[in-house]
């Protein structure tokens, strides 16, 4: 498992504003966005003791989160993942499922998942099974990503972070979602060995240090 460097900035709207024109003359965009933004819709998997929630809070150094995410409200493509942490450096785990297999699982239908041929799905399985996750929350937002080939570099911006408590019409796009608490900005940089110079400045503004912002902590501001 490959582990990648993070870290992350709460930062205002004129500070996105910044970021994009210096981050555009240095980096590409995402080959995935339409006009340069792409918006991402997840559920969040936790147990009746939120103990994702509680790790997170806590600053646990090892802890790991399922979900469930598309893109641009296209949902014929899903994916499963999990991302894990330890030691402050963080992975991500996917694998592909149909919108039939999703809609099982949302609903709780998984005994299939043990048969199947991807590793992550009979992960999910047995911490479904024997830990007690189930689908929890939503996470809607909007990200503004940028790549930068030398350190596979990669900065986003995330914004309009909406949040919505689980219903089983998760991948329709019309479902409810409320603001999730007060407007803000979230710089997130990544990378793998090293992060060149050049980026290190792009992104550099005064008086903005590294958070421990969770989308997932934020999005169960209503429970």
């Amino acid at each position: 498992m490959k582990y990648r460097h993070e870290y992350k900035h709460e930062i205002n709207y004129l500070d996105s504003l910044i970021l994009q024109s210096r981050l555009k003359a240095v980096m590409k965009s995402d080959t995935h966005t339409i006009n340069g933004i792409y918006k991402i819709r997840s559920i969040y998997f936790d147990n009746l003791y939120d103990k994702a929630l509680k790790e997170k809070i806590d600053g646990v150094n090892k802890r790991e989160k399922f979900r469930i995410r598309f893109y641009n409200n296209d949902t014929s493509y899903i994916v499963l993942e999990k991302k894990s942490k330890i030691n402050g450096l963080c992975s991500k785990e996917s694998c592909v499922v149909t919108k039939e297999e999703a809609l099982k699982i949302l609903n709780r239908d998984i005994n299939w998942l043990i048969n199947s041929d991807r590793p992550l799905c009979k992960e999910l399985y047995t911490k479904m099974k024997y830990q007690g996750l189930y689908p929890k929350t939503i996470v809607d937002y909007s990200r503004i990503p940028y790549i930068y080939g030398p350190g596979n570099v990669r900065v986003t911006i995330d914004y309009d972070i909406r949040t919505g408590e689980f219903r089983n019409d998760f991948l329709n796009k019309d479902v409810l979602t409320l603001s999730a608490g007060d407007p803000i900005y979230i710089l997130e940089v990544k990378w793998d060995e090293y992060l060149p110079d050049i980026i290190k400045d792009a992104v550099s503004i005064n008086g903005r240090h590294v958070s421990a912002f969770s989308k997932y902590e934020r999005c169960r501001i209503y429970g």
